[in-house]
Order: structure tokens, then sequence, then C-alpha cells
């Protein structure tokens, strides 16, 4: 199979571009990217596109993430996690009443301002280059969707310890959340762990960990965990369509809702795959017609 999605449990003290690095080596193809950067410090769950599967990435990108994070209370760092350099120390006790009292607030559309230490560009440059220089800049707040927010495990102490799960949407910073979480309550805070748990459906639990996947690559069997990409996609509607369309659907034409029954809402992205579930391409309904997104080669 020369196309499909690697999952990739990543380990701690790795950045994505490296992951997505080694993952090229193993398996011997270029072209290869990954849906969502997980911090160095960070762990779990990287969605690997391989081949024309990367053209889908940003239909993974889009699904929801589920974390796991563990924050300590009463200290910060300049990059909110364990791997920064620490700026703020005073003792913070925390209880599980106090957290649980803020999980609506911090539930719904919220306001984050992005950290300093982070891939966003500002004039051209990321943010963490011009962090390594000294430079510290205004950022703007933003809106960013929190689905779900549980407080897992508290232990109070002169610097409590919390266990957070969140799921949300992209572009949300959890060690920011951890952070706000303690400017509500006086304080401050980091991340001392965070875990994806999943992206959309796909979970860590069916990723492989690089020393796995160098193995699997060693015996020329890596493809064997790779997913197809109509599987990968499965949060998004299908339509199985007949030879005839399909061929059409490969040449890059517009679908009539004919070709593609169902009941679709506009707006509506839709896996157009053949009758083995091949997926052909993504369309989307768009004044009643279904106009390609992705085609697939």
């Amino acid at each position: 199979m020369d196309r499909g999605f690697l999952l990739v449990d990543k380990p701690a003290g790795m950045t994505s571009h490296d992951v997505v690095a080694r993952v090229r080596r193993i398996i011997g193809i270029r072209k290869v990217g990954h849906a969502g950067t997980l911090d160095p410090a960070a762990t779990g769950l990287l969605v690997c596109g391989v081949g024309p599967a990367t053209k889908l990435m940003r239909f993974v990108q889009d699904l929801p993430k589920e974390y796991v994070g563990q924050i300590r209370f009463g200290v910060a760092t300049d990059s909110l996690d364990a791997d920064g350099e620490e700026t703020y120390r005073r003792p913070m006790t925390v209880t599980r009443d106090d957290l649980e009292g803020l999980v609506e607030r911090f539930t719904g559309t919220i306001q984050q301002v992005p950290p300093m230490v982070s891939a966003l560009k500002v004039g051209g440059k990321r943010l963490h280059e011009l962090a390594r220089e000294g430079i510290e800049i205004e950022r703007e707040s933003r809106p960013v969707e929190i689905h779900s927010l549980q407080i897992l495990d508290v232990r109070p102490g002169e610097y409590s310890e919390a266990v957070i799960r969140v799921v949300c949407a992209k572009g949300t910073y959890i060690r920011v959340l951890a952070d706000d979480l303690a400017k509500a309550l006086g304080g401050r805070a980091h991340l001392t762990a965070l875990r994806r748990l999943k992206t959309g459906q796909l979970s860590v639990d069916r990723a492989v960990t690089l020393e796995k996947l160098e193995a699997l690559g060693e015996a020329g069997t890596w493809d064997s965990v790779m997913l197809a990409p109509f599987e990968a996609l499965a949060a998004l509607p299908s339509c199985l369509v007949r030879s005839e369309v399909a061929d059409r659907v490969r040449n890059g034409a517009r679908l009539s809702p004919a070709d593609v029954p169902g009941e679709w809402s506009q707006g509506a992205y839709v896996r157009i795959a053949d009758t083995g579930e091949n997926l052909l391409a993504v369309h989307r309904m768009t004044a009643g017609t279904f106009v390609p997104e992705v085609v697939l080669p």
C-alpha cells in the first residue's frame, strides 16, 4: 500500500518533525506529513499521512483532540511546560472543589493568548524562534473550543498537582489552559506531562512506537499497521459509487445528487469511494452539487 495513515505513539523529547523524519527513513517514502503538532515534552498520538494521503491531512487536522495532562500549581515556566525555564514560584494549594468550580467557565468557546514558545508565525517568523532570541511580542487572544474538561485527580499540597482530561478543537493549547486555571485561582501553573489520546475516532491504543515501526520496517511489513484512507477518515460521511461514477470521480468531475444518493447537508464533506471502499476523493456539497475538494491519484 503506497498511501494511508500511520498512527505513531510519539515519545517525549522529540519534535513532531523529528518523528516524521524518522518515519520517512524507516518506510523509505519521502512524502510523509503529520496532523497536529505535539510539543517535544508531550507524548501520544501523532497521525502521519503517507504518500497521496498527505493531501487528506487537513481533514484529520480539523478533528477534535483528546488529551490527559498533569498540572503543577504554584510554579510557572516560560514555555508553560516542564521544558521551560522557571519564571514564577509561590506555594499554591488547590482542591478538587476549586477546580470543579471552574469547569463550566472553561468549557465551550473560551479566549486563549498563544504562548511565546509556540509554532505560530508572526511576520514570517515562528514565535518560539523569537523567544529563543529573547524577544517577547504582544499576542492577541483568540477563541478556542473546549468540548469537555474533566478533573481526574487532585493531589493537594504546598504545590498542588492535578490531572485533567480535555477534548478540544484544533488550535487549543493545553499548557495555556493549565496556567489559566491557576490564574483564575490567583496563582500560576505549568504542565508537567501531556499525552494525546485521540484525534477524532483515531486512538493511541492503535498506535505503534517508533521502535515497533522500525522492527516492522526491517521486516518489510511496516504497511501492515497503516490505515487505509477510507478508514482513517471515518469521521466523514461516505458514499460508495458505481464504476461509471468512480471513473468520473478519478477525472475530477463534479457529481450530481443522483450520483451520490443519500441525505446531505449543505457544505458537508463526503468520502467518495468505489464499491471496494477504496477512497477516490473527498467532495463537498455546494449549491446542490458535489464539488471535489481532494482527488486521490
